[in-house]
């Protein structure tokens, strides 16, 4: 039972990381230590599972997957989209230079957390995947939203790949979808679904989602399991290339209005134009969030030591 609670508030937190632009579940995942776990669950849904499901073989189709850990993760991750969502979008609105110092903070220390755990590879090249990931992370963050067809193969091949990225540390699936030019149709029609043909734009799309985790996350699996240590230089990467996106303090280029709400399309980022009030207690939110992680981590550690010691 403390199995699946922890598994469920591990959860809630990956969902709130995923209400936010430009933060990943994915990293949330990577800090809690249940990352390879989670590519190894969803990488169990193979098609001998959709298989038994079409056919109504639901116990037997269970068996094929790992449930015990999906389950609890999943309720975690929905009841935070419904029920911190408001909260979240809040937090962003009004305090938004605090609310991007404490992730700005959390992730930075995530990056530091993820780069203690690599091995020294013994191909001096592999450190070159850093700056690699980091480029890649920095230039899709950085990438201008494009406008794209409201066809289906389209709105399918947007929840394949927003989907993928969502469990990318680093990279935030909910970004990707607003870069593809599918954030405001895909949440229009899931707010009215049973308007117009909106229900089957939400069928392909999740079929999208998936078709895309399905395939990736067994890449990705397989790579985690063969070449953990060159993905290990890449996910850091990628981490500190998106540490563009979540800089508090930002100046907005570009902006567009969807259904009453602003979404900023291009920006750059500044320095805090004084060290005022705001600042010092922005300072001090982005030291809380990097100390949290590493409580986290020496919790972690302790845990793990008194269960060794307990064998």
């Amino acid at each position: 039972m403390k199995t699946q609670i922890a598994l469920g508030l591990k959860g809630f937190a990956m969902g709130m990381a995923d209400i936010v632009p430009g933060v990943s579940g994915g990293t949330v995942a990577f800090i809690t230590n249940i990352y390879d776990e989670l590519l190894e669950a969803i990488a169990s849904v193979n098609k001998e599972f959709v298989r038994k499901v079409f056919k109504l073989q639901f116990r037997s189709a269970l068996e094929q997957v790992h449930y015990k850990f999906l389950i609890p993760l999943m309720v975690g991750i929905f009841s935070a989209l419904l029920l911190t969502s408001r909260l979240m979008h809040y937090l962003m609105s009004e305090y938004p230079i605090y609310t991007w110092s404490l992730f700005f903070g959390l992730i930075s220390a995530s990056a530091l957390y993820i780069a203690k755990h690599i091995e020294h590879p013994k191909n001096n090249l592999t450190y070159l995947l850093l700056p690699v990931g980091i480029a890649v992370g920095y230039a899709c963050v950085s990438l201008v939203p494009v406008t794209t067809p409201n066809a289906y193969p389209y709105i399918f091949g947007a929840g394949a790949i927003a989907i993928c990225a969502m469990i990318l540390p680093g990279i935030s699936g909910s970004f990707i979808l607003l870069i593809l030019g599918k954030y405001a149709f895909v949440t229009s029609a899931l707010k009215a679904p049973f308007d117009d043909n909106n229900i089957f734009i939400i069928m392909v799309f999740c079929a999208g989602c998936l078709t895309g985790i399905l395939s990736f996350s067994k890449l990705l699996n397989y790579l985690m399991h063969t070449h953990r240590n060159a993905m290990m230089f890449v996910l850091t990467g990628f981490i500190i290339g998106s540490l563009k996106k979540i800089w508090p303090w930002r100046e907005a280029i570009e902006t567009t209005v969807i259904r009453g709400k602003t979404y900023i399309l291009q920006e750059h980022n500044v320095l805090p134009q004084s060290f005022d009030q705001q600042t010092i207690v922005a300072l001090l939110i982005m030291i809380v969030g990097f100390f949290m992680v590493l409580g986290l981590e020496y919790v972690s550690n302790k845990s793990k030591r008194g269960v060794s010691s307990a064998g």
